[in-house]
């Protein structure tokens, strides 16, 4: 009889942990599934936001991606497109906070530390931009490293290191020789060494490359500013009316026409 009983108190045992066990599975899964359907609403909201502020509905994309954090809050993507939201709309303190917290969350987030690096060049804080470029050219899995080379250049060069400068923009251009913003800088460089004619042949380049209009003026100003140093007027009156036409409303555009004016 003892036997007996210890036998049933055995198997009863056996059956509530089963029980239990089956129990916390199911809770578990709910929860799994939770998990599931947040992460997804997540990334719906994520993608229509994307598509916001790639075309300037800024407002909205922020909305968007508030929403997305409110589902998933722990996700680096979510914190890094919040970066972009509020760098576009130039709030930089709010920026930082969520770049950094992109990164806290996954170290290997190479689009967030490449974003930091840009604000902090926005911001003048050039050693700062220097380090987080560095820590993207020193990362072997980071699939872009002309990018944080050309960034890395660029705070070189206003930092008056121009031979690193130099050094970090001939290596962007060698892994990609149309990246066009170490171009771009590699012409600034080209200026500030008083070296105009290759700094002319690299606008042109620039040019050649198709960017955007307000990168396109730029460049047709800076033309205009080597062309009226070699005495030839009208090519570079012909520069400057094309960058007045390229932004007309622009920061390239606005110089371009008061060049023209004194040329005149």
């Amino acid at each position: 009889m003892h036997f007996h009983a210890r036998l049933s108190t055995t198997l009863a045992s056996v059956a509530w942990l089963a029980f239990a066990s089956l129990a916390t599975g199911c809770a578990s899964l709910g929860q799994t599934d939770e998990r599931e359907t947040a992460a997804r609403q997540a990334k719906a909201h994520l993608a229509i936001g994307a598509d916001h502020l790639k075309n300037g509905r800024i407002a909205l994309a922020l909305r968007e991606f508030l929403v997305a954090e409110k589902f998933d809050s722990r996700n680096a993507e979510v914190q890094n497109a919040l970066g972009e939201g509020y760098f576009a709309q130039n709030k930089r303190v709010e920026a930082e906070a969520h770049y950094r917290r992109a990164i806290e969350l996954d170290p290997d987030y190479h689009d967030a530390r490449l974003s930091l690096s840009v604000l902090h060049i926005v911001e003048e804080r050039y050693a700062e931009a220097a380090a987080e470029c560095q820590t993207l050219i020193d990362d072997p899995t980071f699939p872009a490293p002309w990018r944080a080379l050309a960034n890395l250049g660029f705070a070189e060069l206003q930092q008056k290191n121009l031979i690193e400068a130099r050094k970090h923009l001939t290596l962007a251009l060698e892994y990609q020789k149309e990246y066009w913003p170490a171009t771009l800088t590699l012409a600034q460089l080209e200026l500030r060494e008083n070296r105009k004619r290759e700094a002319l042949s690299l606008l042109r380049d620039v040019l050649s490359l198709s960017p955007a209009p307000a990168v396109q003026a730029q460049a047709n100003y800076q033309i205009a500013e080597i062309y009226v140093s070699l005495g030839q007027r009208e090519q570079a009156v012909a520069h400057l009316t094309t960058a007045v036409a390229q932004t007309p409303d622009g920061l390239w555009g606005r110089r371009s026409e008061e060049y023209l004016k004194q040329l005149r």
